[in-house]
């Protein structure tokens, strides 16, 4: 674990990563005494921090807007429990990515898989983390911007379920969808953090006895990854003695991506289409069409889509209960290498949307685990749980890296 100093460097001199903003840097000590003193933390560049400006990935938003009067609630509860903030991290422009590739400020390195992207759009966040710049972490997950990245970089990452982080002080992008999130090397850490943003006790227990596979989720991985990650799913299976196989999208996972696209991209351009028309910002490849594309969804297609969402919450919630577990691949396979073609990242993003969208459209919590590799890099496996059941979550992915005596 970092201790901070006070005359430590500034983690800019460390950074050989570029995973903090240079444009954006922002330090502040935490509390002296509290259940996070003296860890360090990374704060993804779209939390507002009091006194300093918030870049949200992009020159023009930069530009456009004035420094913050006032700290993030997620924020400064870390910096209330001790951690202490070391830099801001970089992000994927306005966060609509999933690939870590941001043609203003770069690629921050990926630690575990070099020469591969980190993922988006927590990209700096999940990369700080992977090469130990810091303890941990904050990010945001609105399409997989954890989820996504913890998984090409090897190491925990955590979507809360929706609405269970406070959202004050950081960049919207589809508020039905937007949670927190944050990314650790240790399960232990991980459920810590989760303690302090949940403002909740260390004694819940997990109290999770099913366990669900997700086959229709299995069969999209890259054959490459199968094996690997069929092997971390036993390695769960082995703690219920209640397993299940299921399929989760009547239709298809494909199809459920039908959903959540146009509804996130819908709620993306009602927040931002506006001031992209005013400031008319140079917006990078794949994050320019895609606003093209948002900005041409029909309106009137939203509530049967709408209703499509409530089915998909509503049948997940009665298949999970309260002590329900869902195991799934993170991702489709590791990290594609940087500068790919267009069209070989446009089909990483579609074939991540099938499995990421899942937790999205439905609002409930997932933790990626970094418990599996190929030669490209890290693969992880996920959990999601019960709605509201992140602390038991937590807790029992804790509980299987560090097993009571």
């Amino acid at each position: 674990m970092h201790t901070y100093n006070r005359g430590m460097s500034s983690i800019l001199e460390r950074d050989s990563l570029n995973a903090f903003c240079r444009h954006t840097h922002a330090e502040v000590r935490g509390a002296s005494a509290g259940p996070l003193a003296g860890l360090t933390c990374g704060i993804k560049d779209i939390y507002d921090i009091a006194g300093f400006h918030t870049g949200f990935g992009s020159p023009t938003w930069l530009a456009t807007h004035a420094a913050a009067t006032r700290t993030a609630s997620a924020v400064q509860r870390l910096l209330d429990a001790g951690a202490h903030v070391v830099g801001k991290t970089h992000t994927d422009e306005l966060t609509f990515s999933l690939a870590g590739e941001n043609a203003h400020y770069g690629t921050p390195v990926n630690p575990n898989a070099p020469g591969c992207i980190p993922g988006g759009s927590s990209s700096g966040s999940a990369a700080a983390t992977a090469g130990g710049l810091v303890d941990f972490a904050l990010g945001s997950d609105t399409g997989g911007s954890v989820r996504g990245p913890a998984s090409l970089c090897g190491i925990f990452g955590m979507r809360p379920t929706h609405g269970r982080i406070p959202l004050d002080g950081a960049c919207p992008l589809a508020p039905s969808m937007d949670t927190g999130g944050w990314f650790a090397r240790d399960a232990g850490l991980l459920q810590r953090v989760g303690q302090v943003l949940f403002a909740t006790s260390a004694a819940i227990s997990a109290g999770l006895s099913r366990l669900f596979v997700a086959e229709d989720a299995f069969e999209t991985i890259d054959a490459a990854a199968r094996p690997a990650l069929d092997s971390a799913a036993r390695r769960l299976t082995n703690h219920f003695a209640q397993v299940r196989t299921v399929r989760l999208a009547p239709h298809g996972l494909a199809d459920w991506v039908q959903v959540f696209r146009p509804l996130q991209g819908a709620e993306i351009w009602a927040g931002m289409g506006e001031w992209v028309r005013a400031e008319r910002p140079q917006l990078g490849p794949g994050i320019k069409e895609r606003f093209e594309w948002a900005a041409g969804i029909p309106v009137d297609s939203l509530p049967a889509l709408r209703a499509r969402r409530e089915a998909i919450r509503t049948a997940l919630d009665e298949l999970l209960g309260d002590d329900g577990l869902i195991v799934l691949p993170t991702m489709a396979g590791a990290a594609p290498r940087c500068g790919s073609p267009p069209s070989v990242m446009e089909a990483f993003r579609m074939s991540a949307l099938g499995l990421l969208s899942i937790a999205g459209l439905a609002g409930l919590p997932q933790i990626s685990l970094p418990w599996a590799s190929i030669g490209v890099g890290p693969l992880g496996i996920s959990l999601i749980g019960p709605r509201g059941g992140d602390e038991r979550l937590l807790a029992f992915v804790a509980q299987l890296e560090h097993p009571p005596a």
